[in-house]
């Protein structure tokens, strides 16, 4: 007869066996039994403990998205519990694989209010692709075998399981399996063939193609399969916010980024298009626009693994219901060679228009105080655009996504579909943790990092070096923008009066200095770079600075504003 273990030693031995290395955490009485057993497992499972349940799951996230691998996060019950559902949430929107593992009461005390006691399961079920409640130690280990199936296959996503104490502390057999089956779960469906070829005779049949490239390329690192496919076919490349980075931006197919923020070209040819390849991405409304002017000259082609996508915002031509990279693998052969010059000419006048009337009054203003967008190219180009960047919510996040370049695939992080405030300085932890040999890049505005600031102090604890650039203009700069262009300059509850941010990351033992005007700011890059270790920079930014171009909400995809008085002519 096998001996005996634990419900908590099974479970830290199940993590083992899916290959975890790395957890983040933040112990408490639900879940004490675990983290008493955890102190064994010192060798074997790193545990990050971070200042706040929020941050355990964002930086579980960070390290999620640069490694393709879930984010494992371990907490308590209750309020620990009620912490993570903003991570929860983010991961779902975003698909990002994670097993968050909860604390829970003893079974004898469910449904009786006990002390810590929520009902996780009844809350998450809504945010989460599986939720699990485990009452006895013989179901631990096929629960985290199925968790981990389900969070990290087909289209990925965050799981649950709420761990009664008495289960952590109860006696089992250990006997682990991995899972690859559940039934009428299908991660991944087989192709049509029949969906393929509709597909490919209308992009052979197309003049004016165009490819939306979107996170769903990254997570199937199909990042080969779309630059072979754009470039037999000469189809100009665009991507989401997510699908930054799936395509070098140097590349000469790529035309930038769709979008409220997004580049002109792709968002005024989107309307000019006669055929849509949507690759991995779900038509959010900051991309469409108004949906009933949406693309009125194109077939819309929609791949994606998710079904449920299809037809939800934008109306298709065809679908292929499959993993994006097995679809373009086989969708290549079917593609005739062609050149588009004519219609690649389209973008010309539009990128010049953006370069001189946007981007130059950006990255090389002419008033005395420092814009975000030469900030974020400045260090951009003192990287050599190799670096991870991670980004915060609100002006920070989309001028750096504009202004960032890539070379590498996976080198953003960005909280999209929930827009997530603090998220950016835990992620930053957990990419950092995730590809250590990597450059760390983290922009964030003054709002956003009081959100998470906690978390300089696990950077602290565990030496993290991220490179800190705090773009601070004392304002919610963001909505200020909305307030400055829409609610006339009623600036109800925007301005920030803020600390001395530069104190604050010293207390933390963090390098740090105050970049107050242009002349400083390559310096300041400089030794922030070749700092051993983490380093903050505050850079005052000019309260004025906005994003541009920008398609107010609800309106077409075409009609984008150049700046606060001029929009960009439509035909």
């Amino acid at each position: 007869m096998k001996e005996k273990i634990s419900g908590a030693d099974a479970l830290l031995q199940s993590l083992i066996c899916e290959g975890v290395d790395l957890v983040f955490g933040y112990p408490g009485g639900s879940i004490i039994p675990v983290y008493d057993r955890l102190y064994d497992y010192q060798d074997q499972i790193k545990h990050v403990l971070v200042r706040h349940e929020q941050g355990a799951t964002h930086a579980a996230q960070g390290y999620a998205r640069v490694t393709g691998r879930p984010g494992v996060v371990i907490v308590t019950s209750g309020p620990a519990a009620t912490n993570v559902i903003t991570g929860l949430s983010d991961a779902l929107m975003d698909s990002t694989p994670l097993v968050v593992i909860t604390g829970q009461v003893a079974t004898p005390f469910l449904g009786f209010d006990a002390f810590q006691e929520t009902d996780v399961v009844g809350i998450t079920q809504p945010i989460t692709k599986w939720s699990y409640q485990i009452r006895r130690p013989e179901d631990v280990a096929p629960a985290v075998a199925r968790a981990f199936y389900i969070a990290s296959t087909g289209r990925p996503g965050p799981v649950v399981l709420d761990f009664a104490k008495d289960a952590q502390v109860g006696l089992t057999e250990f006997n682990y399996k991995k899972c690859d089956y559940i039934r009428s779960y299908i991660p991944y469906p087989e192709i049509d063939d029949t969906d393929l070829q509709r597909a490919a005779n209308i992009i052979n049949a197309s003049e004016r193609p165009m490819i939306l490239s979107g996170h769903g390329v990254m997570i199937a690192n199909a990042e080969k399969e779309l630059a072979e496919f754009a470039e037999k076919g000469d189809i100009p490349v665009a991507a989401t916010l997510l699908g930054l980075s799936t395509m070098p931006s140097s590349h000469r197919l790529y035309k930038g980024m769709l979008g409220m923020h997004g580049n002109i070209g792709p968002n005024i040819n989107t309307n000019r298009a006669d055929a849509i390849i949507a690759i991995g991405m779900r038509f959010d409304d900051r991309i469409t626009g108004n949906v009933k002017t949406y693309a009125p000259n194109a077939k819309i082609i929609h791949i994606d693994i998710d079904s449920s996508e299809f037809d939800k915002n934008i109306a298709t031509t065809a679908t292929v219901h499959a993993d994006a990279r097995e679809v373009l693998k086989k969708l290549i052969p079917l593609i005739e060679p062609k050149k588009r010059t004519e219609w690649l000419g389209t973008f010309e006048q539009p990128e010049k228009v953006e370069l001189e009337k946007v981007i130059e009054p950006a990255i090389h203003p002419t008033g005395e105080r420092m814009t975000m967008g030469e900030v974020v190219n400045r260090v951009s180009e003192a990287t050599g655009h190799n670096a991870i960047v991670v980004t915060d919510v609100g002006q920070n996040q989309m001028l750096s996504a504009r202004y960032f370049k890539y070379t590498e695939p996976r080198s953003i992080l960005t909280s999209g579909g929930l827009g997530t405030m603090g998220f950016g300085l835990p992620a930053a932890i957990g990419a950092k943790m995730g590809a250590p040999d990597r450059t760390v890049c983290f922009f964030t505005g003054d709002g956003g990092l009081q959100m998470t600031i906690q978390e300089l102090g696990t950077i602290l604890e565990y030496h993290t070096d991220v490179k800190i650039i705090l773009l601070n203009n004392n304002f919610l700069g963001n909505v200020r923008q909305w307030q400055a262009l829409f609610f006339n300059d009623r600036f109800s509850q925007t301005p920030l009066v803020n600390p001395d941010f530069v104190m604050i990351a010293k207390a933390y033992g963090l390098g740090a200095e105050e970049v107050k005007c242009r002349e400083e700011l390559d310096g300041a890059i400089e030794r922030m770079l070749n700092h051993d270790g983490a380093y903050l920079i505050n850079v005052n930014i000019d309260e004025h600075d906005m994003i541009f171009p920008m398609t107010p909400a609800g309106s077409n995809v075409d009609h984008i504003m150049l700046n606060a008085s001029e929009c960009y002519p439509t035909e």
